[in-house]
């Protein structure tokens, strides 16, 4: 029978369409072989045509020192302007602002060919401590309220060019929905003392049947009422309310962490498009005891239709227990410390 599950977090219904259920193997969408060069002349974001790009923020050099690993550039075409001013319009029921923020570009490789789930745990790491500099960084401006880094993989989740990279997006203003999600978290917090994410870890580590890998720092599972198939969640075992509280020991773990949960949706579900995005609490609730920051990541399996668009709630056709089975059981290469 069809069974209708609330989203802890966001008390969002589900339903999960057990009659018309799909095993976890028939999401798989098989795509012809391609082949894709390390290296693409007219590629800006590939080694030697540097200039093409914005002038570079900042950058991890190479082990050999002569060109780089990863670099941070503005992206050429922002969202947002760090020149606008974050000047409020109030005329009755019409609020404006000025297009105040900063748009960056993390070219993760100078390799083209090379996706996350294929990089060597060091290279992520790499990754992620540049992440957490720009957070750090733009966190202490007084105009930004809210950090958002996100990755894009795939032309269904929005990927526009090949190469691999990730955005950051800062803006002057926090968005209804984070902070709808914050004020669900401080109003558990209220009535019962303690953080939801940190209860529900607890809870799921007990129970185990929707935990994916856990290591001694990181867990990543399937939400009870996962919204779309494969949704998986990476949640820091300590409690942190900000993504830049995150440990240099942390970094290295979740890298691994990271690599092993996008390798089994790799190989296991033949390389499906995904978004993932890090959901951290703004400069202003650094330390909070109700929010907990993690990691999201959203295989594209489905496509949002009218029923959704209409009733705000998701139709999942794999049950999440059956996707964590199914994560679980796709055999790859596990970091020194991993397990699961």
């Amino acid at each position: 029978m069809p069974e209708l599950r609330q989203n802890y977090f966001t008390k969002e219904w589900v339903i999960i369409a057990t009659d018309r259920a799909k095993r976890p193997e028939e999401m798989v969408k098989h795509r012809e072989a391609k082949t894709v060069a390390r290296h693409v002349e007219n590629c800006v974001f590939c080694v030697g045509n540097e200039g093409k790009t914005p002038p570079e923020v900042m950058r991890v050099p190479n082990a050999a020192g002569d060109s780089w690993q990863v670099r941070v550039v503005p992206n050429k075409f922002a969202a947002l302007s760090p020149e606008a001013q974050p000047t409020r319009t109030i005329q009755r029921s019409r609020r404006t602002m000025g297009g105040f923020g900063v748009h960056d570009v993390i070219i993760d490789t100078p390799d083209h060919s090379q996706i996350m789930a294929l990089l060597p745990e060091a290279h992520i790491a790499n990754v992620l401590k540049v992440y957490k500099s720009r957070y750090d960084a733009l966190s202490l401006d007084p105009r930004i309220a809210h950090v958002t880094i996100f990755k894009n993989h795939g032309g269904d989740a929005g990927a526009s060019l090949e190469h691999p990279h990730s955005q950051l997006i800062a803006t002057p203003v926090i968005s209804h929905q984070v902070r709808e999600r914050f004020q669900q978290a401080l109003a558990h917090y209220d009535e019962y003392g303690e953080c939801m994410f940190c209860q529900t870890l607890e809870e799921e580590m007990t129970e185990q049947s929707r935990i994916v890998l856990a290591t001694d720092h990181f867990v990543a599972m399937e939400l009870f009422a996962s919204p779309t198939p494969f949704c998986t969640p990476i949640y820091p075992r300590r409690h942190m309310a900000s993504f830049g509280d995150i440990s240099a020991v942390e970094i290295a773990d979740l890298a691994r962490v990271l690599k092993t949960v996008l390798a089994k949706l790799y190989h296991g579900l033949e390389n499906p498009d995904f978004n993932f995005t890090i959901r951290s609490a703004p400069a202003e609730y650094v330390g909070v005891k109700h929010f907990h920051w993690y990691v999201s990541i959203i295989p594209r399996m489905t496509r949002t239709a009218g029923f959704e668009l209409g009733s705000g709630m998701f139709i999942n056709t794999v049950v999440p227990e059956a996707a964590a089975e199914f994560l679980r059981n796709v055999k790859v290469e596990l970091g020194v410390g991993a397990g699961g």
